[in-house]
C-alpha cells in the first residue's frame, strides 16, 4: 500500500470480496450494518457499498477518505477487533486481496 495521498489529498480505493459459498446474504447483511459506522468516522469522505450486478455474493465498496491518516484510523478502529474476524468467516480470500488504490487523472483542458 502506498502511503501516498492523490494531489489533491485524499485517498480513494475499491474493495472487492466475494462470500463463500452459502454466506451470500449474510455477508450482504454483515456488510450492510457496517456501513453507517464507517461513514461517520472521521475522514470520511464517500463510503458507497455495491453488489456486482448479475453475481450474487460478490461486492465492491468505493471508500473516499481526507487522508491516508484518516483511512488507517478507520482500519485500526476498536470496532474492527470484532468485525474483520467475522468477515473473514463470510468471505473468500483476505481482504488485502480485493484492495485497490485508485489515483484519478483528468485530460488537460
Amino acid at each position: 500500500m502506498s502511503d501516498k495521498a492523490t494531489p489533491a489529498g485524499y485517498v480513494t480505493l475499491i474493495w472487492e470480496a466475494r462470500s463463500k459459498p452459502g454466506q451470500e446474504a449474510e455477508m450482504k447483511a454483515f456488510l450492510t450494518r457496517a456501513i453507517s459506522p464507517s461513514r461517520n468516522d472521521t475522514g470520511n469522505i464517500d463510503y458507497e457499498a455495491h453488489e456486482v450486478e448479475g453475481e450474487p455474493g460478490t461486492f465492491i465498496i468505493l471508500e473516499r477518505w481526507e487522508t491516508r491518516e484518516a483511512l488507517h484510523r478507520h482500519l485500526n478502529a476498536p470496532r474492527m477487533t470484532e468485525l474483520v474476524p467475522r468477515l473473514l468467516e463470510l468471505m473468500e480470500g483476505t481482504i488485502e486481496d480485493g484492495v485497490r488504490f485508485l489515483r484519478p487523472f483528468r485530460p488537460p483542458r
